[in-house]
C-alpha cells in the first residue's frame, strides 16, 4: 500500500486564513478536546461483488479480521484510491476547526499511530488543518487503515486498527504536559468507536468533564459497539452530556437496552433519561437520519430539524458525513451558540462534506 501514496497525492488543500482585522479569541485555543483512532482511510468505488466476497454490507462500519487481510490489498490493486487523513474523531475536530477557522489549534487531538510513512502523513494533514495533535507513536504497529467502500451514495468501512488500539492511558494521556491540555479544554468529543481500545481513559476523561461541569459528548458510531461493546458503553452513559447517533446506531441501542420501541424520537427520550452523574446539566440527544430530519431532544419536548435539500448528482460520496455533522456541531457548541444553531451548522458541514471524496472540504467554510 505504501507505495501507492506517492501517486496519490493527498489532495486535500488547507490554505492557511488570511489574517482578518478582528482579533481573533484565543480564549477558544485548546478548547476542544478530542481522542480516537487516528487512521488513513484509504477510498475507492467499488462494486457490488467486491462487497460480497468480503460479506460487506453497503451501510456498515466494522473492525477487520482475518478474512479482510488480502481485501486492502485488492482493493490497492483493482480500484482507482485515494488517501485521506481519517479516523471519525479526528475527522470531527478537523471539521470543528475548520467551521471556525481562527484562532488555529481550537482543536485538541489525541490517538495512537505507527512510525512509518502512513502516521507521518496523518501528522501532516493535521498541521495543515491546524488541529494540535500529540499522538502517542510506538513502533509495534504500523498507523491504522480504513478501506472505504463506495457503491453509490453508500459507503461500506473495515478498520484496521493495528496502531489504533495501543493507545495507551498511562503511557500518553496521564503524562503531565498532556493531562493540562484535556483540563484546558470546556468541551470533549469521543466517538464510541475508541471504546474498544481504551475505556480506561475515556473514563477518565470523562469524569474530568463531569466534576468540572463541563461537556463531555459521545457518539454511538457503530451497530457493533451497540451490540459488543454495550457494557463499556453503559460505563460512560452517566458522565455523557450529549449523545450523537444515527437512526441504525439508535435502533441497535434501542434494542439492546430493552427500550421496546423503533420510534427514533421515543428513543432519543429513553436515552436522555438514562442515568447521569452530573444533574447540572440534562442530557441532549442527538439522532441524524440520512437525508431525512435530524432529531433532538429539548427539555421534555423531541425536535425535528430538515437537512439541507442536495440533488443526488451532487453526492460524491457519504464517508465521513456523520463525523462533518458531529464537527459542525461542535464548532458552535464551544462558542457558546445555541443548540438548534449547533444543529444548523452540523447540516451545513455535512452538505458540504458529501460533496466531496472522503471527509474533505474547500478551502473556507460559507456558514453564517
Amino acid at each position: 500500500i505504501s507505495l501507492c501514496t506517492e501517486q496519490h497525492p493527498l489532495n486535500i488543500c488547507f490554505r492557511a486564513p488570511q489574517a482578518s482585522q478582528t482579533p481573533t479569541p484565543t480564549h477558544l485555543q485548546n478548547a476542544l478536546f478530542g481522542m480516537g483512532n487516528p487512521l488513513l482511510d484509504i477510498c475507492a468505488v467499488v462494486d457490488k461483488d467486491f462487497l460480497d466476497k468480503y460479506g460487506l454490507k453497503t451501510n456498515d462500519q466494522i473492525l477487520a479480521e482475518e478474512k479482510h487481510k488480502e481485501m486492502f490489498e485488492e482493493i490497492v490493486k483493482k480500484f482507482k484510491v485515494e488517501y485521506h487523513a481519517g479516523g471519525a474523531t479526528q475527522n470531527s475536530v478537523k471539521v470543528a476547526q475548520w467551521m471556525i477557522q481562527e484562532p488555529h489549534k481550537v482543536a485538541t487531538f489525541f490517538g495512537c499511530i505507527g512510525k512509518d510513512k502512513f502516521g507521518k502523513i496523518l501528522k501532516e494533514k493535521a498541521e495543515e488543518a491546524h488541529v494540535e495533535a500529540h499522538y502517542y507513536e510506538q513502533s509495534e504497529e504500523p498507523t491504522g487503515t480504513c478501506a472505504a467502500c463506495i457503491t453509490g451514495d453508500n459507503r461500506s468501512l473495515v478498520a484496521n486498527l493495528a496502531a489504533a488500539n495501543c493507545y495507551k492511558k498511562e503511557k500518553h494521556l496521564d503524562l503531565e504536559e498532556n493531562w493540562k491540555l484535556v483540563e484546558k479544554a470546556q468541551v470533549y468529543y469521543i466517538a464510541g468507536f475508541f471504546l474498544t481500545v481504551s475505556l480506561e481513559s475515556i473514563l477518565k476523561v470523562a469524569k474530568h468533564a463531569s466534576e468540572n461541569n463541563k461537556i463531555f459528548c459521545l457518539n454511538l458510531s457503530a451497530p457493533f459497539i451497540c451490540e459488543f461493546f454495550k457494557e463499556a458503553l453503559m460505563k460512560v452513559m452517566p458522565y455523557v452530556d450529549i449523545l450523537f447517533g444515527n437512526e441504525t446506531e439508535a435502533a441497535t441501542f434501542a434494542q439492546e437496552r430493552g427500550f421496546e420501541t423503533e420510534d427514533i424520537e421515543e428513543i432519543a427520550k429513553k436515552a436522555q433519561s438514562l442515568p447521569k452523574e452530573n444533574k447540572k446539566r440534562q442530557r441532549i440527544v442527538v439522532f441524524t437520519q440520512g437525508k431525512e430530519g435530524t432529531v433532538m431532544t429539548k427539555g421534555d419536548k423531541v425536535e425535528t430539524f430538515p437537512v439541507l435539500k442536495i440533488d443526488q448528482s451532487e453526492i460524491v460520496d457519504t464517508t465521513g458525513a456523520g463525523d462533518a455533522f458531529v464537527g459542525g456541531f461542535l464548532s458552535q457548541l464551544v462558542q457558546d451558540k445555541t443548540f438548534e444553531q449547533c444543529i444548523r451548522a452540523g447540516h451545513y458541514a455535512a452538505n458540504v462534506i458529501i460533496r466531496h471524496a472522503g471527509c474533505t472540504f474547500p478551502e473556507k467554510p460559507d456558514f453564517h
